[in-house]
């Protein structure tokens, strides 16, 4: 049990005047990344972990730390190409992917996305918005104030068995080197359809209840994981890591609609 009251808890106004910034930050990286992702008009590099980068990751992550050490000057900003930056001891932290889904941009494949997200030290995340310019989509959410995909409110699916669910598995070589790749398969076999929608977009589709089980690959990072996180969990879902932990911090994430939740954990636990 804790040993006394938590913080006060955000007023509504306020996460909102947060939200209201991210959507902001939204929309100047969508027209910074979208007419270079139509032209194909980018040179791509190659990360030391193997994985693309490419000149609309890094200035798309540049334009959000001037936007917000402009409107945010006391906040701190942790994002996948520059890593902490701005006022590092802040409570308040952003959470950047500028260009979750890189692999699909170089590829012409439009499932990529700008994700933002809000932490506090204290509240946990506040705020998290999923940009998709090429989608046409956009998801968003505030902490005690729901979800939204596109500007509806969006909640989670109510199925209750597996046998009649929508399950999305991303495969990674992780999970070869964590003996559970056949669980995996297992847990497809189970479900009444299999699907491989990938990155952010397969939590997004569980919060709007379209998917009802999403399990990301190992090696997921929290700029990866903390925007979807906050959409499923307002529109009334579950995201953790392989263990239940509730975090998006750690390298796994398995989001569900809640009701499948304990299931599919069981299912991928560990052999030993």
């Amino acid at each position: 049990m804790p040993d006394g009251p938590g913080p006060p808890a955000l007023d509504a106004a306020a996460v909102q005047d947060e939200l209201d910034l991210a959507l902001g930050l939204a929309d100047a990286c969508d027209a910074l990344t979208l007419p270079l992702f139509q032209a194909r008009s980018f040179t791509v590099d190659w990360k030391p972990n193997h994985t693309e980068v490419t000149e609309a990751d890094r200035d798309a992550e540049t334009l959000v730390g001037e936007l917000l050490r402009a409107a945010r000057p006391d906040h701190a900003l942790s994002g996948e190409e520059h890593g902490l930056v701005g006022a590092a001891t802040s409570p308040w932290r952003w959470v950047v992917d500028p260009i979750d889904g890189t692999s699909g941009f170089v590829r012409g494949i439009p499932v990529w996305a700008t994700l933002l997200a809000l932490t506090h030290a204290e509240h946990g995340l506040v705020v998290g918005v999923v940009s998709a310019p090429a989608l046409g989509r956009r998801w968003w959410a505030g902490r005690g104030l729901g979800a939204f995909a596109d500007g509806r409110p969006c909640r989670v699916s109510t199925v209750d068995r597996l046998d009649e669910a929508q399950v999305c598995v991303t495969f990674s070589s992780g999970w070869d080197r964590l003996g559970l790749t056949d669980r995996l398969v297992e847990l497809l076999q189970a479900a009444r359809r299999a699907r491989g929608f990938g990155d952010f977009w397969q939590h997004a589709l569980v919060a709007e209840g379209a998917v009802d089980v999403a399990v990301d690959a190992v090696g997921v990072a929290p700029y990866d994981i903390a925007a979807v996180r906050l959409l499923v969990e307002e529109a009334g879902g579950r995201l953790t890591d392989r263990h239940g932990v509730p975090t998006h911090e750690h390298d796994t994430a398995i989001s569900t609609n809640g009701i499948l939740h304990a299931e599919v954990i069981d299912r991928l636990g560990s052999r030993a």
